[in-house]
């Protein structure tokens, strides 16, 4: 296949998406003629900066321009930030500065980024010689297991909460919910005060909660958060900001609290389950959660939102609802995925139903020995298997971890198992290990880990 001058050769294609054209690919046959010199620093809070130093071709400038444009994005997204720094080349530079302009592409990308770290979006260009420095830190979370503690996570199909003394859960429960479509914030703080109020009822007494929830957290704040799509803004300042804190004091008085991204606690998990570091997380759910845990067993305060950074290259991709940018991985990774290759497959699926009991149909179809449900699941994992090479070359992570709803049973499986064959036969030089966990610990695992946080 040919893309923009660039030719790429591809072995594995997902049966039901012939045209996906993997950007791990794209960027390595790229690089293959790329001589030039450029480096991309992304820049958020407390002048916490990412530097990622690339090449471009200096001669091809749609591919340069293209390459550089889906780095920035898949950077702004796995680390955040407010500022982005083009060093070496100023056509590229005002390039990306127009895609992020308000009227540009990457408008959403720029207001969403705004928003989070409540700082101007801007992009700059300096040369070469005079990038920033890389300045990273690392957060110690995790690991406190003794006592009686509550575990919630919040999923956008479905809570989970554990009840856990000393490491050892005694109880945990999955609860169906809607949050994604209820607009009264009353719905969504009165199905987190039950869990917490469920998990307090099988304890003595409670030492402390963790709650692993889809969104940015900033001191246990909801600062941005697709689970509170539909609440007003003015509801949402006065009654989602601090709708943890709420709850949990509402059942357990002045308890410690800690409320993380679910990427980040998905990671932890494995790092608790692996009795090892450097872990991504994956958690393929209602949307696609990301996380990592450094070699040094330590979250980043990246952003991790994976669904939002970009595996596929076809100029004809899936839109993202949200973004409005193609071929990001919530439409690969999550259950949109699994509805998306549906129709691909031949399956119809009542439009009424909510996403997550179309995901639960189609599973139960792949238990009753479907063939058109195992290509789903089949292709899902072709398309891991192309996006964890893309990934490791900006985390370099030693295990990816995988979880969540679109994980859960014989689908699962067939992801894994998908996505380990396309790593050994188009990247053999990747020297990760792919983990899936049991059954339980894909469907319950993060709020377990949530209580040691």
């Amino acid at each position: 296949m040919n893309y923009l001058g660039i030719d790429i050769p591809i072995r594995n294609t997902p049966a039901l998406d012939p045209g996906f054209l993997p950007l791990s690919l794209f960027r390595r046959e790229f690089l293959r003629q790329a001589r030039k010199p450029v480096a991309i620093a992304v820049e958020r809070n407390d002048g916490l900066t990412s530097v990622y130093d690339t090449f471009v071709t200096g001669e091809n400038a749609q591919a340069d321009r293209y390459y550089i444009e889906r780095t920035v994005k898949l950077l702004l997204w796995a680390k955040g930030g407010f500022r982005v720094t083009i060093c070496g080349d100023d056509d590229i530079a005002a390039y990306i500065k127009e895609a992020y302009s308000a009227a540009g592409p990457r408008a959403f990308d720029a207001a969403f980024m705004s928003k989070v770290y409540e700082r101007p979006f801007e992009v700059l260009s300096l040369p070469l010689a005079q990038k920033p420095a890389e300045r990273e830190q690392a957060i110690q979370i995790g690991g406190n297991l003794r006592g009686c503690r509550i575990g919630f996570d919040a999923g956008g199909s479905d809570r989970k909460v554990s009840a856990v003394i000393d490491g050892e859960a005694v109880y945990s429960e999955e609860v169906v919910w809607h949050p994604k479509t209820q607009a009264d914030p009353a719905y969504h703080y009165d199905g987190i005060r039950s869990a917490f109020q469920t998990a307090a009822s099988k304890l003595p007494r409670v030492d402390a909660i963790g709650v692993s929830s889809a969104g940015i957290y900033i001191a246990n704040r909801t600062a941005v958060a697709s689970l509170f799509l539909k609440v007003p803004p003015d509801l949402f300042e006065a009654q989602v900001k601090d709708i943890y804190i709420r709850a949990a004091k509402d059942v357990a008085g002045d308890v410690p609290l800690r409320v993380v991204n679910d990427g980040d606690v998905t990671a932890l998990a494995g790092a608790m389950e692996l009795g090892g570091s450097n872990v991504l997380g994956i958690a393929m759910g209602t949307s696609q959660a990301g996380g990592f845990v450094d070699a040094g067993g330590n979250i980043t305060g990246w952003l991790n939102e994976l669904a939002f950074a970009p595996v596929d290259a076809n100029p004809a991709a899936m839109a993202d609802e949200w973004s409005g940018d193609i071929g990001c991985g919530v439409k690969y990774f999550s259950q949109d995925g699994v509805i998306k290759l549906a129709q691909a497959a031949g399956i119809k699926l009542d439009p009424a139903l909510p996403p997550g009991e179309k995901l639960k149909l189609v599973q139960d179809m792949l238990e009753a020995g479907d063939p058109r449900a195992a290509s789903i699941f089949e292709s899902i994992g072709c398309y891991l298997g192309h996006a964890l090479p893309y990934y490791w070359e900006f985390y370099h992570f030693k295990y990816v971890l995988l979880l969540g709803r679109v994980m859960s049973g014989q689908g699962g499986n067939l992801i894994a198992e998908a996505a380990k064959r396309v790593l050994a036969e188009e990247y053999p030089a990747c020297g990760f290990l792919v983990h899936v966990p049991d059954e339980k610990s894909r469907r319950v695992g993060q709020s377990v880990a949530a209580a040691s946080l």
